[in-house]
């Protein structure tokens, strides 16, 4: 379905290698610009017409994006969605653990990450941070991908419990399918709640902030250079106010074709932290070539706004699971371009030797 909306002009300036089982990637072109912040675009409003409302200088994408300097490019990609179509976007797996933030602005949709109401026509743009040090990505990086929907497709919580009854979702790390019951903290609105992996020893990675640029073109960095290993102790972990992880969840998480899934924002009742900035899970995550997977963990990139101490079995990342429109070809642990298939624990970026 996503490759006919690419053959038939849909989603233009798109080529059927970006279809992925349940999102399409999104590229970079040519032109972007050095911004002084970032600004959504009012009803019937361009992005490419505010350019001068932040104070836009061209940047060449051959030169690093610095640390804490916000950019705006324009995606290749451009729409013409059938009427009873939308999409919602999210950054790439790669793009949220080298703690690089992005978000997709539409023309005259004033949220980011939107293309709504349905039918909408637009031009794509891309807002981009480096947060922790500097990087280059090249024209045509794929940064950010795109989902499309016809209807809200989330469960309540009723059928959630009848899903996880007929199709085991989570299971604990030794491979035991988790009940509904199981799931002792819950939101009681169709999500799962996941708790962090703190088993004694090196669990995760802490961003030490090199000046170093990384190339998103590029392979085989050393992470050592990028990142440190952090350990807990006795079931808990501190984690430093502005400082970014890279961490895993203890529970594994199994996506069947049918179905994706989105990490979607703690409640601040939870605590001041973002527990996830890329937050998609494609269709065929933690399935098994054959359907005998027992789940995945998943990744999560960490920043806490306030000094936290996080024990075991304390909720940390959150997921809502949504009914695909219709089987994909092939799912995510059936390819072999999935990069992250079959990962345990936390995981860095493909870009980096590990």
């Amino acid at each position: 379905m996503l490759v006919d909306l690419i053959r038939t002009g849909y989603i233009a300036g798109a080529v059927e290698a970006q279809a992925n089982p349940s999102s399409i990637d999104l590229s970079l072109s040519e032109e972007c610009y050095r911004v002084e912040g970032i600004v959504q675009p009012r009803i019937g409003e361009r992005v490419a017409d505010l350019l001068g409302c932040v104070g836009a200088i061209p940047h060449e994408l051959s030169h690093p994006m610095e640390v804490g300097v916000s950019y705006l490019a324009r995606l290749r990609e451009r729409l013409r969605l059938p009427r009873e179509v939308y999409g919602y976007c999210n950054p790439k797996s790669s793009t949220g653990r080298n703690d690089v933030h992005v978000r997709v602005l539409a023309d005259g949709v004033p949220r980011f990450d939107a293309v709504t109401p349905a039918g909408h026509k637009a031009e794509l743009w891309l807002a981009i941070t480096p947060k922790s040090f500097p990087v280059v990505i090249h024209p045509g990086e794929r940064v950010a991908q795109m989902r499309l929907f016809t209807a809200n497709t989330r469960f309540s919580e009723l059928e959630l419990e009848v899903e996880i009854k007929r199709n085991s979702l989570v299971f604990s790390p030794g491979g035991r399918p988790l009940e509904y019951d199981d799931l002792k903290i819950t939101d009681a609105d169709g999500s799962v709640l996941l708790t962090l992996s703190l088993r004694n020893g090196a669990i995760g990675y802490r961003c030490r902030r090199p000046s170093r640029v990384l190339d998103f073109s590029q392979r085989g960095y050393c992470w050592e250079d990028y990142f440190e290993r952090i350990r807990a102790e006795e079931g808990m972990l501190r984690l430093r106010r502005g400082e970014f992880y890279v961490l895993s969840t203890h529970e594994c998480v199994c996506v069947p074709p049918h179905l994706s899934c989105e990490a979607v924002d703690m409640d601040s009742r939870t605590g001041e932290f973002r527990s996830h900035y890329a937050g998609y899970i494609d269709a065929g995550w933690g399935f098994g070539k054959n359907g005998k997977g027992k789940g995945s963990p998943i990744t999560l990139e960490v920043r806490p706004f306030e000094d936290l101490v996080i024990r075991e079995w304390q909720a940390f990342a959150k997921i809502r699971f949504e009914r695909m429109a219709a089987l994909p070809d092939a799912h995510y642990d059936e390819l072999a371009t999935s990069h992250y298939r079959g990962q345990r624990g936390a995981r860095l970026s493909k870009h980096f030797a590990q």
